[in-house]
């Protein structure tokens, strides 16, 4: 089995949750002209002025509206319109394109950053060009998680259980948008559920509910299991069902070894092995007072995860450690009365951030003892001390990643800004102003090349 993960894995699907859409494109500005870095034969990862720095994507509040800045010099390089409302956005596999999700339209489109490379045998050949809206897009019922993972991107599709209409995955790569593959390899389910899939190459686990099964949410359809699905031919197919039950079975997150799903009693962790997965339990701790983990963070250069669970009007931070079967709880909390909104690895794995609703943001570091990851406070940012009152409808602070550097933006509705973070100082050294209340953001581009990763 051909394993790869991208330094985003993570990362960047923040909540887990995309809710957004695309469309026609309407230009603001003049288009630059195509570049086709000249091929030097050397791997220009970031030092290249055409491809260095990335480019930001930012959704504007209400959905309508999405930005494409060159972070070179801050400049705004298009704007468009889009015909669905977008809720959230994030990167594609090969952070290329900026995926767009309309849950309510059964809709998921894509637009093109303008910045990516090519593998031309000996090296890896940079390109950059205008970003555009890309005419291909993906339809089906209640789009809802995606998932990176093995330079892959899964779609989960909810389903709709009123009206009989049943669940759904699709797997596509940057390759399958830029040549817009009609019929990509996909999951089919015979009843809808609120899943989530994990890809990692020939393989897919994803979640399955059993027809007899009971859920313990009003909103949601969830399932209680997780099933290990092989490709064949065009589709996947399910292999086995892992044998540890996790009942309201709700986020998830891999690392290279194991994929970690969060339930009501604990988390389940699917371990890959020489002859498939193995499944084991890790119930939760006393720290959480009830709470079930909801949302999982995993970072391939981590073997830890982090889970988050909500309850009693607290937000609880563990560390999820499945090569000693234990979970702990941070030395760090959130504080009381703030919620957090966005979370995010960076510097391989090494930090995490979490960015609250007062417009803080918090640095953790990750620091061994032994095989045990400690998690301690780094710094933190108040990145708005004005009147948090006045967060205009439909804005939110939002979080992202730079894949090329330490460096994080985090998008202000308030002061319509976006700040450049440096997590090696923990400070701000940006600013980019802008013209509409921001939604949400993602990083675009080229990651930073390691001895041992191909991006």
């Amino acid at each position: 089995m051909q394993k790869k993960f991208p330094l985003q894995l993570l990362a960047a699907v923040v909540g887990a949750a995309l809710l957004a859409g695309c469309g026609d494109a309407e230009t603001t500005i003049v288009e630059q002209d195509p570049i086709d870095v000249p091929d030097d034969g050397h791997d220009h990862g970031d030092d290249d002025h055409a491809t260095g720095a990335g480019r930001l994507a930012v959704l504007s509040a209400g959905g309508d509206q999405a930005l494409v800045f060159d972070l070179h010099d801050d400049s705004l390089l298009d704007s468009f319109s889009l015909s669905y409302p977008a809720s959230a956005i994030a990167a594609s596999p090969g952070l290329r394109y900026a995926v767009l999700v309309s849950r309510n339209d059964d809709h998921v489109g894509f637009l093109d950053g303008g910045v990516w490379q090519e593998d031309h045998g000996d090296h890896l050949h940079p390109y950059a060009q205008a970003p555009a809206l890309s005419d291909y897009s993906r339809t089906a019922t209640r789009p809802t998680h995606t998932d990176v993972g093995d330079d892959q991107l899964a779609i989960f599709y909810d389903g709709n259980a009123e009206l009989g209409l049943p669940a759904s995955v699709e797997v596509i790569t940057d390759h399958d948008i830029a040549n817009e593959t009609a019929h990509p390899a996909a999951i089919h389910y015979s009843m809808a559920m609120h899943g989530v899939a994990k890809p990692r190459g020939e393989y897919v686990l994803a979640t399955v509910r059993r027809a007899d099964a009971e859920s313990t949410s009003n909103a949601k359809v969830l399932p209680d299991q997780v099933g290990v699905y092989h490709l064949h031919g065009d589709d996947y197919e399910l292999d086995v069902v892992l044998d540890e039950v996790c009942p309201d079975l709700h986020g998830a997150a891999q690392n290279h070894d194991n994929v970690v799903f969060g339930c009501r009693d604990g988390v389940l962790v699917a371990t890959e092995t020489a002859t498939g997965y193995s499944a084991s339990k890790i119930s939760n701790i006393a720290a959480l007072n009830g709470a079930r983990i909801g949302t999982i963070f995993g970072n391939e250069e981590s073997a830890s995860f982090i889970g988050v669970a909500n309850g009693d009007e607290q937000v609880h931070l563990v560390s999820i450690a499945p090569h000693e079967n234990a979970m702990s709880a941070f030395d760090w909390q959130p504080a009381a009365g703030r919620t957090p909104v966005a979370y995010s690895f960076a510097n391989d794995g090494s930090q995490f951030l979490v960015l609250d609703d007062h417009a803080v943001l918090t640095v953790l570091s990750a620091h061994a003892h032994g095989d045990h990851v400690h998690w301690e406070e780094a710094g933190t940012l108040q990145l708005n001390d004005g009147d948090l009152g006045a967060m205009p409808e439909g804005g939110k602070f939002a979080l992202t990643v730079a894949q090329d550097g330490h460096y994080a933006y985090v998008a202000d509705p308030i002061a319509q800004h976006v700040l450049k973070i440096d997590l090696e100082t923990v400070a701000v050294v940006g600013d980019i102003e802008l013209e509409t209340v921001p939604a949400g953001i993602t990083w675009l581009g080229i990651a930073e090349d390691h001895d041992d990763h191909a991006h």
